[in-house]
């Protein structure tokens, strides 16, 4: 069992970055070779696929995102970052890491698709 706590998250101006953090508790998700991503939602939206990784490092990217944002996962501190660069305001939303064996990138494509694991978000605000 793992657990996810986002940081980073922030308010910004259209046009600046952001740097948000997803740290997993333990190495659970590593060694057992799970896809993790971020994930965003809008109150009275459903939720939106940003961006995700696999195990092999590959990336999957919203089409919204792509050229602008900017996935990574440092193993060695079990941990997952979003670079968020030229910020617009319907960015803003609560950003979540979810983490799976397997559903990762069926997940960036339906809210439907549930992931293993969770974390609780970050709040992240661009302001116009």
């Amino acid at each position: 069992r793992v657990e996810l706590v986002e940081s980073g998250g922030g308010s910004v101006q259209a046009g600046g970055s952001l740097r948000i953090s997803c740290a997993a508790s333990n190495s659970y998700l590593k060694e057992n070779a799970y896809c993790w991503g971020w994930f965003r939602q809008v109150p009275g939206k459903e939720r939106e696929g940003v961006a995700a990784i696999d195990a092999d490092g590959s990336t999957d990217y919203a089409d919204s995102v792509k050229g602008r944002f900017m996935i990574s996962q440092d193993n060695s501190k079990n941990t997952l970052s979003l670079e968020m660069d030229s910020l617009k305001p319907e960015d803003t939303a609560m950003y979540y890491c979810g983490a799976d064996p397997r559903h990762c990138r069926a997940a960036m494509k339906t809210p439907r698709v549930n992931l293993g694991y969770w974390g609780q978000g970050t709040q992240v605000t661009v302001s116009s």
